[in-house]
């Protein structure tokens, strides 16, 4: 039987050429170029991401994900001497630590990762990244992915911070630097929310000075946590994307953001969901608890055309890799044919795709 064509992975497919994936920032933040989906009239225009205000819906409320990528690639050895990359995967906020059973300060704790290494470690091999920090590797699981415990002294985070290398999706060709230790981040990043493994990039384009106009302008501001895990980079592999396990992610929506929420959808006024993070992170709450209120949880929503969007109206966001999980989800939003359409008009108006490249506001 013939797959509809909004359920066929390979409808979401497009020519990207090399060039276009943007390896490094704007020189400013708000330097980036914004294109505009309007869906009442199906209308594309470019504009500057700077002057985004003039093109929201009026009186909006603006919803972020204010998570804070850490710096979760690790490198080390094993016993033998071979090299080992590690990748956190389980957010920190979220780690359930012991004391370690040596009585030598030691705390340990069962994490996700993936490892990374010329010769696959086996169970029970030990890798070493510091005196103060190692894991021992416990299961296998698919597409590198491992459960490990991870055995450190003193603060994990600090360990992290002082070890760690930031986890640059796999299409920038080139390792991280100190300047991506900023720019790698939104500007209104909670440090308590430390445990992302890739950026909620759609923010990268705010600045304080942006957001100041922007409340000026009328336009509310509140937040979400989701912990962006690398499920985000995963590919769809179902031809038919309606058999597509979804991964799961740790999402908060706390009760002022709620109330917020909810005295917005009152009023009549648009949710506009600063990137699909914060778009799951509010129809995952709704989906996961039947209403707009204070959630704490995981969610494993896939959205997919057919969705019926319960909270979010509209929504800034990246250019997303083909056949993902996210331009699938735009797609559920806007349209598949207007997406592809849009990305078209991107390719051939020089738009820079991808983390940190050019966005794009779906009203």
């Amino acid at each position: 039987m013939e797959i509809p064509k909004d359920y066929k992975l390979s409808s979401y497919d497009y020519h990207l050429p090399e060039e276009r994936i943007a390896q490094a920032p704007a020189d400013r933040r708000d330097g980036s170029r914004l294109l505009v989906l309007d869906r009442a009239d199906d209308s594309l225009h470019a504009a500057a991401f700077a002057d985004l205000a003039d093109h929201l819906p009026p009186d909006a409320l603006l919803v972020a994900n204010n998570s804070r990528v850490i710096p979760a690639r690790l490198f080390g050895t094993k016993d033998t001497g071979g090299k080992v990359e590690f990748l956190m995967l389980t957010p920190l906020p979220l780690i359930k630590a012991s004391p370690g059973q040596d009585g030598e300060g030691w705390t340990t704790a069962r994490v996700e990762g993936l490892l990374r290494a010329s010769k696959s470690p086996k169970p029970g091999a030990v890798v070493t990244f510091s005196d103060d920090l190692r894991l021992t590797a416990r299961e296998a699981g698919p597409y590198g992915r491992w459960t490990v415990e991870l055995a450190w002294r003193g603060d994990l985070t600090a360990r992290f911070e002082s070890l760690g290398h930031l986890p640059l999706p796999p299409y920038i060709h080139r390792p991280d630097s100190e300047a991506d230790r900023e720019r790698y981040q939104t500007t209104y990043n909670d440090a308590s929310k430390a445990g992302s493994v890739a950026a909620p990039t759609a923010g990268l384009h705010f600045t304080p000075a942006l957001r100041r106009s922007l409340a000026e302008r009328g336009f509310g501001w509140t937040e979400v946590t989701l912990y962006v895990g690398y499920g985000t980079f995963s590919p769809v592999r179902c031809p038919d994307i309606r058999d597509h396990a979804m991964h799961s992610e740790y999402i908060e929506v706390s009760e002022a953001t709620a109330r917020a929420v909810s005295q917005a959808k009152a009023e009549g006024r648009p949710v506009v969901a600063v990137g699909t993070t914060s778009a799951r992170s509010l129809e995952g709450m709704f989906r996961e608890s039947g209403r707009i209120g204070e959630f704490r949880g995981e969610t494993d929503i896939f959205i997919t055309p057919g969705y019926r969007f319960n909270v979010v109206d509209a929504m800034i966001t990246n250019f997303h890799l083909p056949e993902s999980s996210l331009i699938i989800m735009i797609s559920a939003l806007a349209g598949r044919k207007s997406v592809l359409s849009a990305y078209g008009f991107a390719l051939e108006n020089g738009f820079r795709f991808f983390s940190y490249g050019d966005a794009m506001l779906i009203k």
